[in-house]
């Protein structure tokens, strides 16, 4: 009989990572290991961390020790865990440097060690030694042109072909994500949402961005792939898929057709069992009247925009290597807001760049109060190296970047907890997520992303057992908290998902 071997994933960071967990678990269910949802319970405990800025590579090092203190635990013979591994983008950017700064870890795996996951853990589970890479810039390992960049044998987190040796029928919940090319994902939890790769990569050059040089260069997922993914995970009862990539609206550059997701998502949507697809990751620059269209009147494709504008005063945009104002983005809001005049926008915003001067902060408060924004994110600038921008002169004082971070995101609560009301009346078509024993159906409308942008709380009487997690509850906001809803459903209003008539148009 084989000897049972237990893996835990942990995720951090973004989507995009927890769709690469998951690529991760299906690669060694297929190799025969056995997941488990807790570190503690596993021999692995595998770690994909986040290396985006500081406040996520610190809670990257502190599930890492948290690992390293579980197997400390099972030497002294409590417990399981024999060995902690880290992949994802810190373990990417950082390599050896972290493998040296961090002894708790036993292996730091780089991407290009995803494909070989299961005999990795296995050398490293056997106390062998596993040399890890020295970081380099991803970019370069792609042609230049988009257009040559498919099929050039670039390890691509969600682009993989599956191993030689998995197996011909696979267990139940496991499958190879995109047909016979991709690589195998297993569902690490039961939410009705899941994220799909879109694309991997970016071409934008952002001045404080490390991301694209440990991401590498955009490179588009096939629109065939991205459909066999999306129809296997309604298979498994997921109903709303949100795409993710770096950069969304580049999608199809490299395929020779950057109209190419105008043309996918209305496939996306006509899946059976699906019934919502959201877009995430938007680049103001790129949005495209065609892309506005389809996003605000395509049946089950959510009028939402996850847009990056990341300030407004034009002076630091250009500072960042960025395009737009304060005047050309609330057009866009406009442009979209005409067409679906409930539609949702959140964005993210850095304060304290270098060389923002106190009227550049006043601009970026006129935009604020004016875009009626959803959601709002706020980050002080901190220097990433290997960024432009950490080479600038006239670094903002770390104290004023601090009292502008508190000063706008005070703002922020303050304007999103507004937005929020003004939805009060308006009828959403809720997703069920969650059926709390004391707060009742929770869900989300189609403005409101997962982990990002507020819940909806379906008012409805103690004890009722109508509800379930995938359902599509049509409902009337009632009242608002923050940037979260109360909804009350109409009596009957409970509908089977396949009677959903969620659109950007309805």
């Amino acid at each position: 009989m084989p000897e049972r071997r237990t893996v835990a994933l942990v995720t951090l960071g973004c989507a995009r990572n927890e769709v690469d967990s998951e690529e991760l678990a299906g690669r060694l269910a297929a190799d025969g290991w056995e997941l488990v949802e807790e570190a503690a319970d596993a021999d692995v405990a595998v770690v994909n961390t986040c290396g985006f800025v500081e406040a996520a590579k610190k809670d990257s090092v502190d599930a890492l020790l948290e690992a390293g203190d579980l197997k400390a635990g099972a030497l002294e013979g409590n417990g399981r865990t024999r060995a902690v591994v880290a992949v994802g983008c810190m373990a990417e950017r950082y390599g050896k440097e972290l493998a040296e700064a961090l002894p708790e870890a036993d292996g730091v795996l780089g991407f290009d060690d995803y494909a070989d996951i299961s005999e990795r853990l296995r050398t490293i589970l056997a106390g062998g030694t596993h040399v890890p890479h020295v970081p380099r810039d991803r970019r370069k390992l792609l042609p230049i042109s988009p257009v040559e960049r498919q099929g050039a044998g670039v390890a691509l987190p969600g682009h993989g072909e599956a191993a030689a040796s998995a197996p011909a029928d696979l267990p139940d919940g496991l499958a190879p994500a995109s047909g016979p090319r991709a690589p195998l994902r297993r569902r690490l939890g039961s939410s009705p949402v899941a994220s799909v790769k879109l694309a991997s990569g970016c071409d934008r050059r952002c001045s404080f961005c490390a991301i694209p040089s440990f991401r590498g260069a955009f490179v588009s997922r096939r629109p065939s792939d991205v459909l066999a993914e999306t129809r296997w995970l309604a298979e498994q009862g997921v109903k709303e898929v949100m795409l993710v990539s770096e950069n969304n609206t580049s999608y199809g550059k490299d395929l020779g057709d950057i109209r190419l997701l105008e043309a996918l998502l209305p496939e996306l949507a006509a899946v059976d069992g699906i019934e919502r697809i959201r877009v995430s990751y938007l680049q103001p620059a790129e949005m495209r009247p065609g892309l506005i269209d389809v996003l605000t009147g395509t049946e089950k494709v959510a009028p939402y925009f996850d847009l990056s504008f990341q300030h407004s005063a034009p002076g630091v945009l250009r500072a960042m290597r960025r395009f737009g104002d304060t005047d050309r983005f609330l057009e866009l809001l406009e442009t979209i807001r005409a067409k679906a005049p409930q539609a949702g926008v959140r964005s993210n915003f850095i304060v304290g760049f270098p060389g923002e001067s106190e009227a550049d902060v006043d601009e970026l408060e006129r935009f604020l109060t004016e875009a009626r924004l959803d959601a709002i994110g706020v980050f002080g600038y901190s220097d990433e190296e290997g960024t432009e921008a950490a080479t600038y002169e006239h670094k903002t004082d770390p104290e004023v970047v601090a009292e502008r971070l508190a000063r706008i995101s005070r703002l922020a609560e303050e304007l999103t907890a507004q937005r929020a009301e003004e939805r009060v009346g308006e009828t959403l078509q809720v997703l069920v997520e969650s059926v709390d024993e004391e707060e009742g159906p929770v869900g989300r409308g189609a403005h409101q992303a997962p982990e990002t942008d507020g819940l909806t709380f379906l008012t409805v009487p103690a004890g009722s057992s109508q509800f379930s997690a995938g359902q599509m509850v049509e409902a009337k906001v009632v009242a608002s908290e923050g940037v979260d809803l109360m909804a009350e459903p109409p009596p009957g209003a409970v509908r089977g998902c396949s009677d959903s008539t969620e659109g950007a148009g309805t």
